[in-house]
């Protein structure tokens, strides 16, 4: 388990990371949400050695993270770096052999990742002649090959089709069933709530939401009403305390300013035969970060 006690990072009169928290258990992927500048990156930098915390405490199975650590840990970071003159073969072995792992095994195993990941080249293929979602995808595989049991992924999606998101929230969970502790940052809250057991959002360095996603969802209240059917008796803007009203086929979305009004207007719709459905929906990860963000606002 890796487990950050009270950490706190300052860069001059400036504190990036604020008395942070959190852990995160094998067979587990632990989503990290925040705004630029929030402290994600620090935070990850600590955690690889990169960064000494100048207070707190970063272990992970009881023990320190030091140098001799880093083989059990895989990495993918945000900004991609690969050698493009190197073919895949050359530059996974690069990789694997940072973190100890023998030529040997990365022979017997990289067919195994080309395909696993759908990797459009073989071993030989140079990385200048493959397209960036499938350099991203060598990459991912330069953090995994040497089978690490804690796994560091910033901004794992980004610039991933729709395709190649799905492959990678499958492998995602197959790592986690192989035991794997994962965390992750991302700015798409849909690919967040689709892999996280757990989420951490930080707000300026500091811990402001922490825990599984539907527990969080349940403290923020339902102010979302789905509606299908006809709308010839009603029109979605005349529910009392409406603020929003979108289109999801085949029926609308309507927020409301909470969530009392919300339930009214179920209990209304069922009065009119003409909606054939009608529920209260829970919030999604984007309201979450945005009401947060909100209220650390007002508060500020």
């Amino acid at each position: 388990m890796l487990k950050v006690a009270h950490v706190t990072k300052r860069f001059g009169k400036m504190t990036a990371v604020d008395d942070l928290s959190f852990h995160v258990d094998r067979e587990e992927a632990l989503g990290l949400v925040g705004q630029n500048g929030a402290g994600k990156s620090t935070t990850f930098k600590m955690i690889l050695n990169f960064l000494a915390p100048d207070t707190g405490k970063i272990t992970f199975d009881g023990a320190p993270i030091n140098e001799h650590f880093l083989n059990r840990l895989g990495f993918l970071p945000e900004e991609r770096g690969l050698y493009m003159d190197m073919t895949i073969k050359e530059q996974v072995t690069y990789f694997a052999n940072l973190h100890d792992y023998p030529t040997g095994r990365v022979n017997q195993e990289l067919p195994g990742w080309l395909a696993r990941l759908d990797v459009k080249g073989n071993e030989k293929t140079v990385i200048k002649n493959l397209s960036k979602g499938n350099q991203q995808k060598v990459q991912l595989i330069t953090a995994l090959i040497h089978h690490p049991e804690l796994v560091i992924l910033d901004e794992p999606f980004s610039g991933l089709d729709p395709i190649n998101v799905s492959l990678l929230i499958n492998l995602v969970n197959e790592l986690k069933g192989e035991g794997v502790a994962i965390i992750f940052s991302s700015h798409n809250m849909k690919n967040v709530a689709d892999v996280s057991d757990r989420l951490l959002m930080i707000v300026n360095g500091q811990r402001k939401l922490y825990g599984p996603i539907s527990q969080l969802q349940s403290h923020f209240g339902r102010k979302k009403v789905y509606l299908e059917g006809l709308f010839d008796q009603v029109s979605p803007t005349e529910f009392a305390g409406v603020q929003v009203v979108e289109d999801e086929y085949p029926g609308k979305v309507l927020t409301f300013t909470n969530e009392e009004a919300a339930k009214a207007a179920v209990e209304q719709a069922q009065t009119f035969p003409t909606l054939s459905g009608y529920r209260l929906l829970p919030p999604t990860l984007d309201d979450l970060f945005r009401e947060t963000i909100q209220k650390e606002a007002h508060h500020g």
